[in-house]
This record gives C-alpha cells, structure tokens and sequence, in this order.
C-alpha cells in the first residue's frame, strides 16, 4: 500500500457507514456526495482542492446544477476524499488497506481464502476505518444486487449459512465476522445472474440470513450503526425471499439493537411488526418477537404490556415444534427462552421469576457461550440490586467482567454493566464496591 498523507476533505468513518451516503456513491450521486459531506463539515474549497477541482463546480455539482459523468473524476473524487473503490465500482485505490476486498470480483478473480484472510487481518484491531470500510464494501456489493431480476444454485452457501448459525463456539466474535463476510461476499456472483424464481428464493433467504447473522455480531461487538446497516439489506433479502418467517425473525432481532441501546420504543415497534408478520403459528420467530417485545415493554415502563407479551411467549414456547427448538441464532432454543425471561423480569424487578430463569438458562448453557453466561450473570447482579444489596450487586458484575477476556469487555456486555452502575443513586458512588464497578468499566 502507498503511503499517503491524509486527504484534507477525508470522509469521516460515519458516512462511509451510512446507507444514504453509501447508495449515493455506488449511484455514482455526487450532488448527495458533496451535500452530505458538505454537512459534515467539509467545505467546498476543501473538497475541490483534494479532488483538484473548481470550488465553483463543486459547489455546482452539491447544488444538483451539475454532474460528474467522466471517469477520471470520478477517480480523482475517489482519491481525494478517500472512498474505497468498491463504493464508486471502481478498482481499488492505491491507499486502501483492503484492495484485493473489493478487486476480486469485479475482475473475475474470487479468491475466497484471500478474502478471508484479508478480512481477518483489517479485523484483528478491531473495527478500525479499514475493516469498516471492507464490512461495507462486501454488504453493498450484494446489496445492490437484490432487485427483482437477479440469481443462482447454492448448496454449498446455505450449508454455510447453516453452520455459522451455532455461534461463536468459543471463537473471538471479529473471526466469525471476517469469515461470515467472506461468505456473503462469495453470494454476489450468484445474485447477478437471472435464475429460476425458486432458486433466486433460496439465494436471498441465504443472504437474508447471513446478513442477519453479521448484523447479530456486530450488535455484540457494539457498533451500533453498523448493525443496522445490515440488518436493513437482511430484511431486504428475506422480503425478496418470500419467507415471512425469516422476515419476522431479522426485525426481531434487529428490535434488539434499540433495546439493548436505550431505545425500548423503537424496540417495541420492530418486535410488534415481526408478530405481525410472523402470525399466529408457533415458530422461532413469533417466539422471538413476543419475548423481545416484552423486554422492550419492560424497559419503557409498561408492566402491563410486558408481561401480556411474556405470556404470548411462554404459550408460542410451550407449543414450539422439536424442530425449531435447537441452540442456534436461526431457531429457539428453552436456553434462549429463559436468557429472554431472565432480562425481562430483571427490568420488571421480579426478582424471584428472574432468578429462575436464570439459573435454568445457566444450567442450558453451553460452557463455550461466555457472553450469554456473562449476561445472566449482569442480570443477577442487577435483581440483587432492585432487592437492596448494591455492594454485591456491584462485586458480582465485577467478577462477570474480569473473567472475560479483554475482547469480550465490549459492546453489549460493557453497556449491560453500565446500566447497572448508573442505577445506583449518585449518593453510593463513593462506596468503594461502587468505585470499583466504574474503575472496571473505565478501563
């Protein structure tokens, strides 16, 4: 890779993480580009400095009065304000981390190993500007992709598909994500083509669950913004799909990243909308739907609409085929069930029902889940506090957090122990099981 200064009008990480922006650039849209950069801050003359334009045209082309249809600019507004070559379709830029991400298919040249490796190695320091801008890159490459008239035949992915839906199995999550990427990336070349109606189907429930699947790590791992990105093109491919039930169980689990991230009504919404879809049968997702929006009713302070929900769960559960109730992210499993229960009847401060739910949920438990086990633990801690220990409250999320390793200490799990601490009223904060907490967190 050249090494090259930092573009004066580089694009902030955030927008190269917006499906807006992102549609902008593969639509080659550079009115909404510029515009949107723009309101990040960049001015005109930066722009048509690092892109050797006129300021005038760029201020021109932002304001829809002119546009950019020749390829060299397209490549000199690529270079100077550091976009990835797969958002544009063009070719790598000699800056980029992850060139060969974005070249082997355009070109012809899939090497699914490479691939691979390449994402394992931009995402072995975590989700850095790089490995953001590879994630994206192979998301909006199938993305654009799923239009009424597009794909191909798939055993292979669909096993795929299918073995990542056992989880982590004790791998660090960044390693599922490179290789689940990598996988996505390999559906592009199917999706292009025109197929049959019934295999085209098959195709998108793969990427529908694949995407979903990512968007789930990405969720643990904390990047918010991200996780919704994919979880919008999995709900693209499931509808494309024709399978409600897969629909229904991307936007419940999609209501997740609101309720885990302190927006329980708009975690409710998303989970009556996946009821809706999901019906009345017994399945995973209906299952899925009503125990998350209890939790999201738990949250917003609606007890009653919480455990009315927690009911429809319990019955959908009792009735949930032997089929459906495997430990999978795809299906629901009664370990599932009770981490549901657990986090509900926590935000309820049942303290009774959520210790139940607990302990049967950690007598389920696989020993390689660690971040589920984690979790209960939190949620204990957190019925211990609604019950007036808060000292062991805080030394029981203290030991929950230090058993993990560092890579773990993120994301859901850091802010699930956050919101216990900041349920201690300010007037503990000086207690030194209290201090501790917060030096945990902090570090």
């Amino acid at each position: 890779m050249d090494d090259l200064p930092p573009s004066p009008a580089q694009i902030p990480l955030r927008l190269l993480a917006d499906p807006v922006f992102v549609r902008a650039l593969q639509e080659r849209d550079f009115t909404t580009v510029f515009a949107m950069a723009h309101g990040e801050g960049i001015s005109f003359n930066r722009i048509a400095e690092a892109c050797a334009l006129k300021a005038e045209r760029v201020s021109r082309i932002a304001r829809g009065a002119a546009a950019v249809t020749a390829l060299a600019t397209v490549e000199r507004i690529a270079g100077g304000l550091r976009i990835p070559g797969a958002l544009l379709r063009l070719a790598a830029q000699p800056w980029e981390d992850t060139a060969a991400l974005s070249t082997e298919s355009h070109h012809g040249e899939d090497d699914p190993m490479k691939r691979r490796n390449l994402l394992r190695g931009a995402l072995a320091a975590g989700l850095t500007a790089p490995a953001l801008a590879a994630l994206t890159a192979a998301r909006t490459d199938v993305d654009q992709t799923l239009s009424p008239d597009a794909p191909h035949d798939l055993a292979d992915l669909e096993a795929a598909a299918e073995s990542y839906g056992y989880g982590y199995h004790g791998q660090q999550p960044t390693r599922v994500l490179a290789d689940l990427v990598s996988d996505f990336a390999g559906l592009r070349p199917l999706l292009a083509l025109p197929r049959p109606a019934p295999v085209r189907a098959r195709l998108c429930r793969t990427a529908g669950q694949m995407a979903g699947m990512t968007a789930i790590v990405l969720h643990d791992l904390g990047s918010r913004k991200e996780s919704r990105a994919w979880f919008a093109t999995a709900a693209r491919a499931a509808a494309e799909s024709g399978d409600p039930q897969l629909h229904a169980w991307v936007l419940a689990r999609e209501a997740m990243v609101p309720l885990n991230y302190g927006a329980p009504k708009a975690a409710a919404a998303l989970a009556e909308q996946a009821r809706r879809i999901a019906g009345t049968r017994p399945t995973a997702a209906a299952t899925l739907a009503a125990a998350v929006a209890a939790r999201s009713y738990a949250l917003n302070h609606q007890p009653g609409q919480a455990r009315a929900a927690l009911t429809a769960a319990d019955a959908l559960m009792d009735r949930l085929p032997a089929s459906e109730r495997s430990d999978t992210w795809l299906t629901y499993s009664e370990q599932k069930h009770h981490v549901h229960l657990s986090h509900a009847f926590t935000t309820l401060a049942d303290s009774r029902r959520a210790n139940e739910s607990q302990q049967r949920a950690l007598e389920l438990s696989a020993p390689t889940s660690t971040m589920t086990r984690t979790l209960l633990n939190i949620d204990a801690a957190a019925c211990l506090h609604h019950d007036g220990d808060s000292e062991q409250a805080c030394r029981r999320t203290i030991t929950a957090l230090t058993a993990l390793p560092e890579s773990y200490r993120t994301g859901l799990v850091h802010r699930r122990a956050q919101d216990l601490y900041e349920a201690i009223p300010a007037q503990h904060h000086h207690e030194r099981a209290v201090q501790e907490l917060r030096d945990v967190l902090s570090a």
